[in-house]
């Protein structure tokens, strides 16, 4: 799942090689996570037709081929191609192995796990910005990190190929489109799916903007500005790692709220000061507040509707597509106002999302 993360800084570089704007050089995320918002649900289908598993390895084998692709053929059509496949793959691994967690798992640890599942992912997220500038440096190619992750990917499908898991049985009379967005019809499964678009969508925007933002802020070069990246994705790493472990016994409710009310004065705080330090250690506070909101919004809607995992998980991964969505606007304003404007954008996002804690009542998938 982490591969999806390279989009960060692969967009800096490729905005940096072919002397792109903003505007263009974010159509990258867009191409990327626009596809959640296409294949999410027909995904929640087809696992319930082949089975869980079989779904992720499809996924790792299309993931695979997006990142030999750059290393073949390098240049703007063909990076938006790899992105498309590569978010591709990813909206088929984010839907199917979420509920396949659920299968290996009790329901009082699910939320637990799927946070420490973050925690790996925000592993290969912040490695990538920095095996990319590694590669630039010593091989004379920032490239070179989809070989590393390609291969990575590869051995992944493996494991899991020879790896048994017993799936539980699933609901089929809800096998359709029209049964799967009937499910946004319960109040808690909108605000949840929401809340998933939001979240991506300040997940996404930091990773695109933070280099940008400290190249035009502190006036850094991009190597340098990429390493704000992996900081942010180190505190991810941190964050989920903790959370990991706080989450099997503290309230959800206080964890979603109290993450989100740390993280909006600290965002205005790193936009407003013109102190490298200062901003650093606000993307750090930043990324660590919002590490486990993904976690606990997926946790809560699968527990909601057990017997519709497959479904649910297609329906909130469509949500996913906020990440082609707040990039994108963000990329427009930033054009016409600065780096600064286009992340004030996120206060909205980050907004809504204490809304949404505020609203989550104590006990059993209630609201």
């Amino acid at each position: 799942m982490g591969l999806v993360d390279l989009v960060g800084i692969s967009t800096n570089y490729v905005k940096k090689d072919f002397v792109l704007s903003d505007t263009l050089s974010n159509l990258l995320p867009m191409s990327l996570f626009l596809w959640f918002s296409v294949l999410s649900i027909p995904t929640g289908l087809i696992a319930n037709k082949i089975g869980r598993k079989r779904t992720v390895i499809l996924s790792m084998a299309i993931s695979f081929i997006a990142m030999i692709l750059p290393l073949f053929v390098y240049n703007f059509p063909a990076i938006l191609i790899a992105f498309s496949l590569l978010g591709i793959g990813n909206t088929i691994i984010q839907v199917s192995l979420n509920p396949l967690v659920s299968d290996v798992v009790s329901d009082n640890k699910l939320a637990s796990s799927l946070t420490l599942g973050q925690f790996v992912k925000a592993i290969a997220a912040f490695l990538g910005p920095i095996i990319a500038g590694w590669a630039a440096i010593n091989l004379g190619n920032w490239k070179y990190v989809f070989l590393i992750f390609g291969i990575i990917t590869l051995l992944s499908g493996f494991w899991l190929q020879m790896t048994k898991i017993e799936e539980k049985s699933v609901a089929q009379k809800t096998s359709s489109f029209s049964g799967t967005f009937k499910l946004l019809n319960d109040r808690i499964i909108l605000m949840l799916f929401v809340g998933i678009l939001f979240v991506v969508g300040v997940d996404v925007g930091l990773n695109t903007t933070i280099p940008k933002f400290l190249m035009a802020q502190v006036d850094i070069p991009l190597e340098q500005a990429g390493l704000g990246t992996s900081l942010y994705f180190v505190a991810r790493t941190v964050g989920t790692f903790i959370g990991a472990i706080l989450l099997v016994k503290l309230s959800r409710r206080k964890f979603f709220f109290w993450s989100m009310f740390v993280a909006i004065p600290t965002l205005i705080v790193m936009l407003l000061t013109p102190n490298l330090w200062v901003i650093l250690t606000m993307i750090f506070i930043v990324g660590f507040s919002v590490a486990n909101v993904f976690s606990i919004i997926f946790s809560a809607a699968l527990q909601r509707m057990p017997e519709r995992a497959n479904e649910i998980s297609g329906l909130l991964i469509t949500g996913v597509a906020g990440g082609a969505i707040f990039p994108f606007l963000m990329g427009i304003v930033s054009d016409s106002w600065g780096q600064t404007a286009g992340m004030a954008l996120l206060l909205v996002a980050l907004g809504y999302l204490i809304v949404c804690a505020f609203n989550m009542k104590e006990g059993k998938n209630k609201f």
